[in-house]
């Protein structure tokens, strides 16, 4: 289901002030309101104060009637706004301030943020699915295991001052002394078994903003796309991301690839795996994951990747 953007829009933007490394900040995101304003909208603008206050901000925007919230942050502030909005009419946008930014990349948007806000002024509105992680919902993917282990190492100084290089010296870090483990895995009730690495469960496809671990994701198929990495050790892995990279899923016997509604983990007799959502720390498994199908308002800019929707016509 589509829709063209009202020309009264009342927009928030919630803007997170440490992210990414802009300068003069307040400054950009004013202009960016008068840009939106000169075509009609009603703009106002709010900084984010504590973890949690996104969502907390986005909810009470729901419900002042408001049609769409914009996340100026990275993927961490967009995950935040995007959980106060699920299951309203408000629609969710972005403006790209973080590190690696990647529903921006997938909505096509440029990093300066003029250009971007000029791109989300020419917008559709569509519905799309969101992923839910216990009871946390994502917009982008899951990570299980390696992945998420390096996520919850990472110094948030060294984020901010290296940008993604920071994630590159971590992971290089973790992978020395992480092993594969055998976990209770089920994608819909069909056992998944051998020694795995890391599980990506993607509701959209590019991870780390380069990769697209979960390339056959559609963001409106009412489904999950799950790529299990398997291994002893890190050092196999390289040779795995030649698979992914050549989309050779289920080629190698140690990446496997899957779509499912509902995916169920629990640790290796009773050793719990880490679990990050959208490039953020979020606990350990035990842990299930399920689709919430159509359950968010989205504004999509002309350049967004066509490939992401299965629907004909978007």
């Amino acid at each position: 289901m589509r829709a063209s953007l009202t020309p009264n829009l009342q927009v928030l933007i919630i803007y997170n002030p440490t992210a990414g490394q802009s300068s003069n900040l307040k400054n950009t995101l004013d202009r960016v309101a008068n840009l939106w304003r000169d075509r009609g909208w009603q703009v106002q603008i709010a900084a984010t104060k504590a973890p949690g206050d996104a969502t907390t901000k986005a909810q009470l925007a729901s419900k002042a009637g408001y049609h769409a919230v914009v996340a100026a942050g990275g993927d961490g502030t967009v995950n935040e706004v995007m959980n106060g909005l699920v299951g309203t009419t408000t629609a969710l946008g972005v403006l790209p301030l973080g590190t690696v930014n990647i529903w921006a990349r997938e909505m096509g948007l440029s990093m300066d943020l003029l250009k971007a806000a000029a791109s989300l002024a020419d917008s559709e509105l569509t519905q799309i699915d969101v992923g839910m992680a216990g009871k946390r919902y994502f917009l982008l993917m899951a990570g299980i295991g390696f992945d998420a282990a390096v996520t919850a190492t990472i110094c948030a100084k060294e984020k901010k001052r290296l940008g993604a290089i920071a994630y590159i010296k971590q992971a290089i870090q973790v992978a020395w002394n992480f092993r594969g483990v055998r976990p209770k895995l089920r994608i819909d009730g069909k056992r998944v078994r051998g020694k795995i690495l890391m599980i990506i469960i993607g509701n959209s496809q590019l991870y780390g903003g380069v990769l697209k671990l979960t390339a056959h994701a559609t963001i409106d198929d009412g489904l999950l796309d799950i790529c299990v990495i398997k291994g002893r050790g890190m050092l196999s892995a390289p040779r795995r991301l030649i698979s992914i990279f050549a989309r050779h899923y289920n080629r190698d016997p140690l990446v496997q690839y899957f779509q499912g509604r509902h995916i169920d983990i629990r640790g290796q007799r009773g050793k719990a795996l880490p679990v990050q959502v959208d490039g953020d720390y979020l606990g350990k498994t035990p842990m299930s994951f399920r689709v919430v199908p159509r359950s968010l308002w989205i504004l999509v800019p002309p350049n967004a990747d066509r490939s992401l929707w299965q629907s004909v016509g978007i």
